[in-house]
């Protein structure tokens, strides 16, 4: 029996060998997070759009007018019990260290402090009801001041019982 078949059988096993080896040397991977918070179906205080509140939003400066844009965002809110109240955990400004941008943050067109108010109605919570948050920078008496600004805004909500 001739050897020449073998040492081609064993060839063709090397360079099919070869080839799956630098099949495997190619690969990439992609790793990230998911994750969901699915609301009660009788209370809910939720942006319209999911990732609002997972990143740090920014107030445009406008060069010509020098002023800064407000930050604008829709709320979808349902409390089948009764109204929706909210307050200001916090005073709301803008730091850098030396200087403050106070901010005036109102929700579906209430102006929020830190006592709580009346957001949203009881006879237009149980059914839920789309709201505007706006955050607006309040200029200074002697105007902004160059720098790079910081700050929170924490606004709690309550579902209030008839």
């Amino acid at each position: 029996m001739s050897r020449w078949p073998v040492c081609r059988v064993l060839t063709v096993l090397g360079l099919l060998s070869l080839l799956s080896f630098s099949a495997l040397a190619a690969r990439e991977e992609a790793v990230f997070q998911v994750s969901v918070k699915v609301p009660t179906s009788d209370f809910y205080v939720l942006p319209l759009n999911p990732g609002f509140l997972e990143r740090e939003q920014t107030l445009s400066w406008n060069p010509v007018t020098e002023t800064l844009t407000a930050l604008r965002e829709y709320f979808d809110v349902k409390n089948v019990l009764g109204a929706v109240d909210a307050y200001l955990a916090y005073e709301p400004v803008l730091f850098n260290g030396s200087d403050n941008i106070a901010l005036k943050v109102t929700f579906n067109q209430q102006v929020l402090g830190l006592a709580a108010v009346r957001v949203v109605p009881e006879d237009e919570a149980r059914v839920g009801k789309r709201v505007l948050l706006e955050i607006a920078a309040q200029k200074p008496d002697d105007g902004y001041l160059p720098g790079q600004y910081f700050g929170n805004v924490q606004i709690i909500f309550d579902a209030l019982r008839p």
